[in-house]
């Protein structure tokens, strides 16, 4: 189109050329040549005038130092920071987001995506988004990702109050008896334990007992007895559910849920056991093997997508979408609750990280040097700048035309 049009505008500049030549010498034919030298130096004039006026944006004319020419290379940083605040006030505000996706129903969309039969039949979508997502993660540096999620995660359960938590936590399990079969359990492993150690038991017993116990073999009835009746004790308490003992123990968790809830000391001392966890490198070294581990195991699934979904577990996975997908489509409460936390979560994402992204794009286009953006810039909008250049030369020269014919009647 460049080429275009600079070789319509010598096209008019050899014919003004040609014309004022022949201009004198057939008399007769002075008057249309007239009309036409008027269109061909006015199509020139228009054509230069619009040449320059493109030229200009992107780069000096000839070279030459002429003010306020090469616009955007010399206002770069303004055009990034006007980039950015255009983003920012048309498309990245809470009110902007919530307002576009108050009448988009995303949930009804993706039922419909998801229950779609034919999903699977081009898989050019999953695969390429596979591949992309592998070449970031590889692209990263594991050992810097690896310490990036354990400072995360070690940052995120440094910041959760635990006491409150485990006050949650047993008064549920409580109201709904899930602590019985940990306490029944817990019961079985101490009898085992004892069973397991009952000899040691019984010489314990023996060391202790006087010589008299020991010489009237009362010493052994005395084991025998202790034994006995802590595998009676054990036995009875589970298997009678209102056993007092187990009343004791419901007693305790409930002191202790009262504790974890109201005891500064009780708290300070979770808090503290916490911290101690936390500072551990054992559990440093278990966040990044599970890490490492979770890190290739999702390379090998999108390195091979097609093997990671066949057999049994690609039939359950899809069958399972589509039953979402179908839910989806067909359930309208769930729809309103599934629309109502995307747009709490994308009007969530604009408020917290808009001027982030926004920041982004200007230093990005910041840190391109002057001729790249000029380069993008006239590459996106380059056909349409020529035609203003060819609109130029035409409409110049029918204004020419226009002049002379009122200027030949006057």
């Amino acid at each position: 189109m460049r080429l275009f049009a600079t070789g319509l505008l010598l096209t008019m500049a050899a014919l003004f050329l040609a014309l004022h030549r022949l201009h004198g010498l057939f008399p007769a034919w002075d008057t249309p040549l007239g009309y036409a030298i008027a269109f061909t130096e006015a199509a020139m004039v228009g054509g230069l005038a619009d040449w320059f006026a493109v030229t200009a944006l992107f780069r000096r004319p000839l070279g030459l130092p002429i003010p306020h020419t090469a616009i955007i290379p010399e206002n770069k940083d303004r055009i990034a920071d006007s980039m950015a605040r255009f983003l920012r006030e048309n498309f990245l505000t809470p009110q902007v987001v919530a307002r576009r996706l108050q009448g988009f129903n995303f949930a009804a969309s993706l039922g419909g995506f998801l229950g779609d039969p034919t999903r699977g039949e081009n898989p050019r979508i999953r695969a390429g988004a596979a591949n992309l997502l592998a070449d970031v993660l590889e692209s990263l540096d594991p050992e810097q990702m690896g310490g990036m999620v354990k400072t995360g995660l070690k940052s995120q359960l440094a910041r959760i109050d635990a006491a409150p938590l485990l006050a949650q936590m047993l008064e549920n399990a409580i109201a709904d008896q899930r602590h019985l079969p940990v306490l029944e359990a817990m019961l079985r492993k101490v009898g085992e334990v004892i069973e397991a150690n009952e000899p040691m038991i019984r010489e314990m017993i023996h060391a202790r007992a006087n010589t008299i116990m020991r010489w009237t073999g009362l010493d052994e009835r005395l084991a025998n007895g202790v034994l006995d009746g802590t595998y009676r004790l054990l036995a009875e308490i589970i298997v009678q559910p209102d056993h007092p003992l187990r009343g004791k123990v419901d007693e305790a968790l409930t002191a202790l849920v009262r504790d974890l809830r109201s005891d500064p000391e009780m708290q300070a001392r979770v808090a503290r056991i916490k911290a101690e966890l936390l500072a551990n490198p054992a559990l440093g070294a278990w966040i990044e093997a599970m890490w490492e581990r979770g890190r290739t195991a999702l390379l090998e699934a999108m390195r091979n997508p097609e093997a990671a979904l066949s057999g049994s577990l690609g039939a359950t996975l899809g069958q399972g979408l589509g039953q979402l997908g179908a839910a989806l489509g067909g359930d309208a409460r769930l729809q309103v609750m599934v629309n109502r936390f995307a747009r709490r979560t994308l009007v969530g994402v604009s408020a917290r990280y808009g001027s982030e992204i926004v920041r982004l794009v200007s230093e990005t286009v910041k840190r391109w040097d002057a001729q790249t953006v000029s380069a993008r810039i006239e590459g996106a909008v380059g056909r349409d700048l020529q035609f203003i250049r060819i609109n130029g030369t035409l409409v110049g020269g029918l204004f020419g035309l226009a002049i002379h014919t009122v200027e030949r009647f006057l």
